[in-house]
Parts: C-alpha cells; sequence; structure tokens
C-alpha cells in the first residue's frame, strides 16, 4: 500500500542493561514490532566500539602514560552506561571493575556549569576554581606572498596541542613585502564538527613594503624583521592581535669634542698650589698675601680653557624602529560572507520559500475550514429537530448530498488540492446552506427581538409621561412627533408578526431580527435627543435708577399700540429662542 510507505519514527529501546535483546520499534501508520539479540546487535555496532577509546588512547598518548599506570577509571556521562562500552574499557585498562563514585549525569552538569561561570565575566563566583584547561587542538600558520616558497620556513607551528589557555604567542621572521598570512588545524583528520577545510581565518597584512622603501635608504644593520602577536583565549580561539616591522638603523651622529689634555693639566696646577700654601706658612703676612694671590691667580688661569669651544665630532650609533602594520581579515570556512549575487539568489530563495510555506499553512487551513464545515453541518442535520421546522426534508437531503460529493472529493482528489479549490469547494457549500441557517437563527433571534422592542417602547412611554412633570420645557411638538413613532413602530410589529404567522417556517421571513433592532435604534436616538434639551436659565431685571423712572414719567407716554407691538416682539424671540434650544 502507498499509504504505508511513510516511517515516522526510528526508535531504538533497550529496556535494562542485562537484558538479552533489544527491541527496535518502526512506527508506522499502522505499528510494526521485531525484535534482535544483544549479541547481534553488539556485533552491528563493532566499529563504534572501537571508535570510543580513541579519547582515552589521545589522552594517554599525550601525557606520556601507559594503561598500567592508570589507578582509576571513573566514568561519568550517561553513554558509559551501555554494557558493551564498560567491557571495552576494562579490556583495555586490564581490570576487573570500574569507579563509579560520582553521578555519571550530574558531574558533567555540574562541572561544565562551574566551568563555564570561572571563565564568564558576568557572573562572579565567592573563590576562583583552580583549574587549568589546554587547547583541544593544535594550529599553525602558513605564509603566503611574493618571495615566498611553500616550504617549511613559511609554515610554523604555533601552538601544539593541549597548550596552556589563555596564552600569547609571539613570532618574527625576516621579511621586507606584503604578505597573507592563514591559521589552520594542524592536523586534517582532527577537525571540530562541521568543518571540512582545516584553514579557518586568513590575514592580510599590508604596509610592510611602503616602510622597507622609506628606510631602504637608511644605514640597516640588520635584515627587516616582522613581528607577529597572537593571542589564545580562555576558548581556543586563535587570532592574529598586532603586527610590526622592526628596522635597526646605524648612523653617524654628532656629539661635542671632549680636551682631555686641558683637564688634566688643571687638575693637576691645583694640586701642586695647594701643596706650595702648605710649606710656606712660616713666611710673612705679605709674603703669604703673594703666595695666596699666586695661587688664586692659578687658578684663574686654568678655568679659562674649559670655556673655549672645541667643536664637534661624529660617533656610530644603533637606532631601533617599530612601524606597527595594517591587518584585514578576511574569513574563512564556513563564515565566509556571500558574494552580491550568492546573496541575491539566497534572498530570492528564501523568500521563495516563505511563500511556499505560506501557501501550504493557507492550504491546510483552509482544508481543515472545509473539513470541519461538512461535519459540523451533517451533525446539526441529523441531531437538531429545530432544522426540520425550518427546512423541509428534502431541502436537507439535497443539502447533505452536496457535501457528501465535496467530502469524497476531499479523500480522493482533493489530497493535493489547492487552496483556491478548498475555497471555492467551502463557497459553493455555504450558498446551499446558508438560507437554512439563516431562517435558524432567526428562528430564536426574531422573538427576543420583538421582546425586546415591546418592552423598551413600553418603558419609553412611561417616561414620556413624566417628562410633563419633571421636564415641562420639552417642546411639545417633538414629544407628539416621538410618540407617534412609537405608535407606528407597534402598529409595524402587531402587522409583521401577523404576516410571519401565516408563512411557512421554510420561506424566508417576512421581517429579521436586524430590522427590529434598528428601529428599536431609531427610537432611541429620538428619544435622547429630546431628553438631552437643557432647562432654559430664568430671567434677570436689571435694576431701574430713580432719575430714570422719573425721566420717564416725566415725558410722554408711548402710544397703547407701539407697547403692545413691542410686546409681541418679544414674545416671538423667546419662541424662536425655545426652538432653537
Amino acid at each position: 500500500e502507498n499509504k504505508l510507505g511513510k516511517c515516522l519514527e526510528f526508535v531504538v529501546v533497550c529496556e535494562c542493561n542485562t537484558c538479552s535483546c533489544v527491541k527496535i520499534i518502526l512506527f508506522f501508520f499502522s505499528s510494526f514490532r521485531s525484535t534482535i539479540t544483544r549479541e547481534k546487535f553488539e556485533e552491528l555496532c563493532g566499529d563504534l566500539w572501537d571508535k570510543s577509546l580513541m579519547p582515552v588512547k589521545e589522552v594517554l598518548k599525550h601525557s606520556g602514560l601507559q594503561a598500567d599506570d592508570i589507578y582509576a577509571v571513573e566514568l561519568i556521562g550517561g553513554a558509559t552506561r551501555v554494557p558493551k562500552l564498560q567491557v571495552k574499557l576494562l579490556e583495555y585498562f586490564g581490570r576487573k571493575d570500574l569507579d563509579k563514585h560520582l553521578d555519571a549525569d550530574e558531574a558533567i552538569v555540574l562541572g561544565a556549569a562551574l566551568h563555564a561561570a570561572n571563565l564568564s565575566d558576568g557572573i562572579k563566583l565567592n573563590r576562583k576554581l583552580g583549574m587549568v584547561d589546554g587547547s583541544s587542538y593544535s594550529f599553525f600558520m602558513e605564509l603566503e606572498g611574493p618571495d615566498l616558497s611553500k616550504d617549511g620556513d613559511t609554515r610554523l607551528l604555533l601552538v601544539p596541542r593541549m597548550k596552556k589557555l589563555p596564552s600569547k604567542i609571539f613570532k618574527s621572521f625576516n621579511h621586507s613585502k606584503d604578505f597573507e598570512l592563514l591559521l589552520a588545524y594542524d592536523n586534517e583528520g582532527l577537525l571540530p564538527p562541521g568543518l571540512s577545510s582545516p584553514v579557518f581565518a586568513q590575514y592580510a597584512v599590508s604596509g610592510l613594503t611602503d616602510a622597507a622603501n622609506k628606510y631602504s635608504s637608511r644605514n640597516l644593520s640588520s635584515p627587516i624583521k616582522t613581528n607577529l602577536h597572537f593571542s589564545l583565549s580562555r576558548s581556543g580561539i586563535l587570532s592574529l592581535d598586532q603586527a610590526e616591522a622592526a628596522f635597526q638603523v646605524t648612523e653617524w651622529i654628532e656629539v661635542p669634542k671632549r680636551n682631555l689634555t686641558v683637564e688634566n693639566s688643571t687638575i693637576a696646577s691645583s694640586n701642586v698650589s695647594v701643596g706650595l700654601g702648605a710649606e710656606n706658612t712660616s713666611e710673612q703676612n705679605s709674603n703669604s698675601l703673594e703666595s695666596d694671590g699666586g695661587i688664586s691667580n692659578a687658578s684663574n688661569s686654568t678655568t679659562e680653557p674649559n670655556t673655549v669651544d672645541l667643536g664637534t665630532e661624529k660617533k656610530l650609533k644603533k637606532m631601533t624602529f617599530r612601524i606597527p602594520l595594517k591587518i584585514v581579515e578576511k574569513t574563512m570556512g564556513p563564515g565566509i560572507p556571500l558574494s552580491k549575487e550568492s546573496l541575491l539568489n539566497a534572498k530570492s530563495k528564501l523568500e521563495a520559500l516563505d511563500k511556499k510555506d505560506a501557501e501550504r499553512r493557507r492550504t491546510a487551513e483552509l482544508k481543515n475550514n472545509l473539513e470541519e464545515y461538512i461535519y459540523a453541518t451533517k451533525e446539526k442535520f441529523e441531531t437538531s429537530e429545530d432544522f426540520e421546522r425550518i427546512s423541509s426534508n428534502d431541502e436537507r437531503q439535497s443539502v447533505i448530498k452536496k457535501l457528501d460529493e465535496v467530502q469524497e472529493w476531499l479523500y480522493t482528489d482533493g489530497e493535493d488540492a489547492t487552496a483556491t479549490e478548498f475555497q471555492e469547494r467551502l463557497n459553493l457549500l455555504k450558498v446551499a446552506t446558508d438560507p437554512i441557517f439563516f431562517r435558524f437563527k432567526e428562528l430564536t433571534a426574531r422573538p427576543e427581538a420583538v421582546k425586546f422592542a415591546r418592552q423598551y417602547l413600553t418603558e419609553l412611554q412611561q417616561t414620556i409621561r413624566g417628562w410633563e412633570k419633571d421636564k415641562p420645557w420639552l417642546p411639545k411638538d417633538k414629544v407628539e412627533e416621538l410618540s407617534i413613532n412609537i405608535d407606528k413602530f407597534k402598529t409595524w410589529l402587531d402587522e409583521k408578526e401577523a404576516e410571519q404567522q401565516k408563512m411557512s417556517g421554510f420561506s424566508t421571513p417576512v421581517f429579521t431580527s436586524k430590522e427590529v433592532y434598528e428601529k428599536v435604534a431609531f427610537v432611541q436616538n429620538k428619544a435622547d435627543s429630546i431628553e438631552k434639551i437643557p432647562k432654559p436659565k430664568p430671567k434677570t431685571e436689571k435694576p431701574i435708577n430713580n432719575a430714570e423712572t422719573e425721566k420717564d414719567t416725566s415725558g410722554d407716554e408711548k402710544p397703547a399700540e407701539e407697547s403692545d407691538s413691542s410686546k409681541n416682539e418679544e414674545d416671538n424671540v423667546e419662541s424662536e429662542m425655545h426652538e432653537e434650544l
């Protein structure tokens, strides 16, 4: 059967460590179960057991120890529970038992967490753990450029395996032109997962040629040296941090001359004068003064030659210049940046995949909607008795027939249909079922709407009667108009209900609940607009002065007709203001 060809899951179950068989279960659309012996299973995995001992052998080889030198073998990690792996370890170390003092899973988890906290700068431990980590891989560097041949001199081992982390590495060589530097894993057979090439970084070092041309005209006492500074981080990541060119120049420079003969004679004369002064201490005062004067003259004559400019002389001096070089990193391996064309192609592919995913989700959603609609409609027609009141048996059977046809298409030709086809089928079904569902909804919604409308109209009429006492300022014409609308609404309800009672439940309703609620809303808006009319403010008469009163009384009285006409105008203005309010 084609439907039975998709395997959903493959599970290997080992029920216990001492059982004699392993059950391999394949879950198909209908389950399948098979059994093989443990011996057969271990035989099939024979190449894996030998590979599992490789880390142990490499550790012993690097440490310079033999299997007989190990006095304890502690098992940690969940994989160490495999019986065959334990047997292999026992055979390799020649032991009868293995040490199992630690929790195999907990030791790995806690050790990794503590080591990560020890390395992290954001987590503070009460005390740093004394851990000494080594590089898991060995690295070498290779130089490429003019005057560099592919030989052993251009390939240098930078980091041997298990070198202490972190570390600083310094390399120096003689070269005078720009070059490129490659960093790679030393052992191609031992690469991190996911890498196919040992080269993981490439650097372009520039500025060396310009510096060599600049200093080549000067007297170089030794060849130009290039110094490279590398760093091996605590995570075992190797990178080039700094590059510089070192030039040692020997030049003649001018320094002041020193007259050694004058300096020596000055020192000798001063010593003789001091001796004579000591021997003539018994002479007269005048003689002593003369001798003292001679001493002073001699001293003055000896200091004069020191102020004479003897000129300069040339001496040979060595100077070292260090010029920093420019480093440009070129990403290699899986992290190499894409070209513009490749990036555009990748974006277009991703957009196409996103469209396919969106279409697939829409197709699945519409298919589920169609399937759900079919089952829900059938269930309503078969279980609800109210549908018999609003639809005939022939009408229901016709709809059920269409539902069956679409359902059969859904599970045969519709397996690979598009979203548009599912939507079209659903629309066709709704055309046939919507009139029935509409009558079914109005069967209960219309009486509720009529009941609500009659109750509201009754309450509104009581409110209008209360306005005569509580709000006498409301315009009577508008209140009468509202009452007329209420009576018309009641008459419309009576007529429509009478017509609906004469109609069959299978036909289209004479009026709907929506029409009733619309008329209720119309009357309600009218009533709210009238009820919100504010009460007019009382009139305030201004006080009349005595002088004005006397003036008015002394003057000629106006005719009665004029006073009546002015009074009528005031009444008209008040009525107009009242209507505006």
